[in-house]
């Protein structure tokens, strides 16, 4: 094992926090410390001496502060090997002096584009001497240790003050990873940037908060979660979220989205799908119904709500056994109550924005596609029938259709009074999910007369419009555009039946 004892160290960060417990350690083990600018008047002003790079490479800081550490005297003094005699040699022939750790944190580019800033202030966040000296540090880390985030302050600390400044070959190299992991994320984010209209046809993804799930779908297959949970829930209670949970979690944050900002709405998934939905002049009226709509897969689903969750609903909601609650806030009666489960998972949803983009692995690679942004809407809708629907039907048909947005296809969706009755999902025929739709209907007692039926797609036969009349749908919303639609129309024409097209289809594989 090659173990190293730090003598110098070029410090040069744009945060200075939790800096000084390392200089000062640096200090007290005798490191001779190289900085720049302001980490250089940080240092100087705890009483800690300090070289200014200026003093190494005769040379200032110049063009506004954009070139201060490219100069071969600091990267000499990072690159060179120091089992080279050859190196070595050139070090003393041109008075470069051998650094053994660099510190360096980056300009803040993704905080700086996130805020909204001006294209040329996000510029000038392009680290440039930085990343080059993360670089160099980190290819050179048989002899160099590389600390590039604040993030790794604390371990590095700990790191000084047990083995006294000394690092091994298994330090060094750690940190090297650690160092390639900013500078490929940093690199990706400024790509990013630049390539938002997808001029380049390059798919470069980065994600640098990682969490080892307690297994994948099976308790065979391992399982990771890529992203930043905690700025888009609080867990106020209940056991670790599993891979599944979260991909139900996913399914219904997205679903109630299309529902924001309307009236007490609540909303019961399992696997992914709705199995009970309703709106309601009260939360608890339309968690109540929600429930109605399916009771038997309601057991182990996940609940989301659009409004706080008071102590009435939640009383409801505890005599269910469910996975995980969703809502913005729960009132303290409520969280009480709900916490009477040990393992149930309440969440509070936070205003985050979702990507836009969305990633999957297909065959040997992946597939990406835009998210779907539409939301159907009565003003979208085109009149393709005699009987034009109620208020009340297109109110209810517009209901049916988000929820037909977030259902597997082939899906159907009946629904009445604002309430999902049944759906058929994941049909490999759209006449099977109607059949499947209606059954469930059925079995639950829910009286079809006056509901309405929405498609995630175009009906090529009149078969669906035929079943659905029979059993007494009287409204349906779909995309249209078969080059047989005429056949629908007519049938519905004919039997009574309004028909609206949105125009947009939205299947969900």
């Amino acid at each position: 094992m090659h173990n190293k004892t730090i003598s110098s160290a070029l410090i040069s960060v744009f945060s200075k926090d939790g800096l000084e417990p390392i200089v000062k350690e640096l200090s007290q083990l005798g490191v001779t410390i190289y900085s720049t600018g302001g980490t250089e008047k940080f240092i100087k002003d705890l009483g800690i001496n300090v070289i200014p790079v200026e003093d190494v490479t005769s040379y200032p800081s110049i063009l506004g502060g954009r070139v201060k550490t490219l100069h071969p005297k600091v990267f000499g003094g990072i690159l060179n090997r120091q089992n080279n005699t050859q190196d070595v040699a050139e070090l003393a022939e041109f008075s470069i002096p051998q650094i053994d750790l660099v510190i360096v944190d980056l300009y803040p580019f993704e905080k700086t584009v996130a805020s909204d800033s001006s294209h040329e202030d996000i510029i000038e966040k392009i680290d440039i001497g930085g990343i080059s000296l993360i670089r160099a540090a980190a290819k050179n880390y048989s002899d160099v240790v590389c600390v590039s985030s604040v993030d790794d302050y604390g371990e590095f600390l700990e790191l000084l003050k047990s083995k006294k400044g000394e690092t091994s070959d298994e330090d060094r190299k750690r940190f090297a990873a650690k160092a390639f992991n900013v500078s490929s994320h940093y690199d990706t984010a400024i790509f990013n940037y630049f390539n938002q209209n997808h001029e380049e046809t390059v798919l470069k993804i980065s994600e640098t908060q990682g969490k080892v799930l307690r297994y994948g779908e099976n308790p065979h297959q391992k399982g990771f979660f890529f992203g930043n949970f905690e700025a888009m829930f609080t867990q106020l209670h209940g056991k670790e979220l599993s891979y599944n949970n979260l991909l139900d979690v996913d399914a219904a944050v997205n679903l109630m989205n299309e529902f924001k900002g309307e009236a007490p709405t609540f909303a019961i998934l399992k696997h992914n799908n709705a199995c009970g939905f309703a709106q309601r002049d009260t939360l608890h009226q339309a968690y109540v119904d929600a429930l109605a709509g399916d009771p038997v897969s309601a057991f182990g689903g996940v609940l989301i709500a659009n409004t706080e969750i008071d102590n009435k609903t939640a009383d409801e909601i505890h005599s269910l056994f469910c996975e995980v609650v969703i809502a913005p806030s729960f009132s303290a009666e409520a969280k009480e109550i709900l916490e009477g489960k040990k393992n149930r998972i309440l969440l509070i949803q936070k205003e985050v924005e979702l990507p836009q983009t969305i990633v999957r692995t297909c065959l040997n690679g992946l597939l990406v596609q835009d998210r779907d942004n539409k939301t159907d809407a009565i003003s979208d809708l085109s009149y393709t029938t005699n009987n034009k629907p109620s208020q009340n039907e297109l109110e209810d048909l517009i209901f049916a259709s988000k929820i037909c947005k977030h259902t597997k296809s082939n899906t159907i969706v009946l629904a009445k009074n604002k309430q999902l009755i049944a759906s058929g999902t994941g049909q490999t025929s759209r006449v099977d999910a109607l059949n499947q739709a209606i059954h469930k209907a059925q079995s639950f007692n829910f009286d079809l007369k006056g509901a309405v039926m929405a498609s995630d797609a175009f009906f090529p036969f009149p078969d669906c419009v035929e079943i659905a009349k029979d059993a007494g749908i009287t409204a349906v919303i779909q995309p249209g555009g078969s080059i047989k639609d005429e056949l629908s129309i007519d049938y519905c024409n004919q039997n009574n039946v309004s028909m609206v097209f949105t125009g947009i289809r939205h299947f969900k594989h």
